[in-house]
C-alpha cells in the first residue's frame, strides 16, 4: 500500500497521502520490524563477529539515548513539524525526497524503537518509571503538528495550486485538513506499542532487581541498608 497502492500513487500530489505514507513509515514499519526482534536474533544466533558488533551498538551511548522516552518524542515532533513548513512541499514533490524518506524514515523509527524491545538494554526501575510519565507526555506532543494542520485555515507549506487529477481530489486547504486528521489519529494510536514496550521493560527491570536483592545474604543486606541510611544522613 505504501509503495504501490493509492498512497504510493498520489503521495507526490496529495498532502494526506504524503502524510499517511510518512507516518506509517515512521511508526508502523519499525514497529513490525521490532516485534520480529532482528537484533536479538543476530546477537543470539548470528556469526560471532556480527553478534559482538550488534551487542556493542546496542550498548553504545547514542543508541541508549535514542531509545529513551525522553528523546523519541522530540525526534517525532521535529519530524512532523517539517510538515508545517515549505520544506514539506519540496520533499513531497521531489523524487529524490521520496526515495530518501522510504529509506531513512523507517531506519530512524527503528533506531528509536529497537532499544525498547531489546532485553539486553538495562535500565533502573526509577528510570523506566520516569519513561512511563514521559510517554504520556508524548501522547500530546506527537499530536501537535496534526492539530495545527487541522485547525489552520491557510495552506502552511505554500503549495496553493490544486493538484491535477481525478474529480475527487480535494482543494489544497481541504487536503491539508485531511492530512492533519490522519496525522493526529496515527500519532495517538502509534504510541500504544511504545507504552506496551515500556511496560514489558519495566517488568523485566523489576524482576531483575528483585532477583538481585534475593541473591544477597543477610550480612550483605544489612550492609546495603546501613549504606543507604548513611547517604540519607
Amino acid at each position: 500500500m505504501l509503495q504501490f497502492g493509492i498512497v504510493g500513487m498520489y503521495d507526490q500530489t496529495l498532502r494526506w497521502a504524503f502524510v499517511l505514507r510518512l507516518a506509517l513509515l515512521f511508526f508502523a514499519v519499525p514497529t513490525f520490524a521490532a516485534f520480529a526482534a532482528p537484533v536479538t536474533l543476530l546477537r543470539t544466533g548470528g556469526p560471532a563477529r556480527l553478534a559482538h558488533a550488534a551487542s556493542a551498538v546496542m550498548g553504545s551511548r547514542p543508541v541508549r539515548v535514542l531509545g529513551t522516552a525522553i528523546v523519541s518524542p522530540l525526534v517525532a515532533l521535529a519530524l512532523f513539524c517539517l510538515l508545517l513548513t515549505p520544506l514539506s512541499a519540496a520533499l513531497r514533490t521531489s523524487s529524490v525526497g521520496a526515495v530518501a524518506i522510504t529509506v531513512l524514515v523507517p531506519l530512524l523509527g527503528f533506531a528509536l524503537l529497537a532499544p525498547l524491545s531489546e532485553p539486553g538494554v538495562l535500565r533502573s526501575s526509577t528510570f523506566v518509571t520516569a519513561e512511563f510519565l514521559l510517554a504520556f507526555v508524548e501522547l500530546m506532543l506527537d499530536a501537535i503538528p496534526g492539530i495545527v494542520l487541522r485547525i489552520t485555515n491557510h495552506v502552511l507549506d505554500g503549495a496553493t495550486v490544486m493538484a491535477s487529477g481525478p474529480a475527487w481530489f480535494p482543494s489544497p486547504l481541504r487536503d491539508q485538513h485531511l492530512a492533519g486528521d490522519l496525522l493526529w489519529f496515527i500519532a495517538e494510536v502509534a504510541d500504544v506499542p511504545v507504552l506496551i514496550s515500556l511496560f514489558v521493560r519495566w517488568q523485566r527491570t523489576d524482576r531483575r532487581e528483585a532477583d538481585d536483592v534475593d541473591a544477597l545474604s543477610d550480612e550483605e543486606m544489612d550492609a546495603l541498608t546501613r549504606a543507604h541510611l548513611a547517604r540519607r544522613d
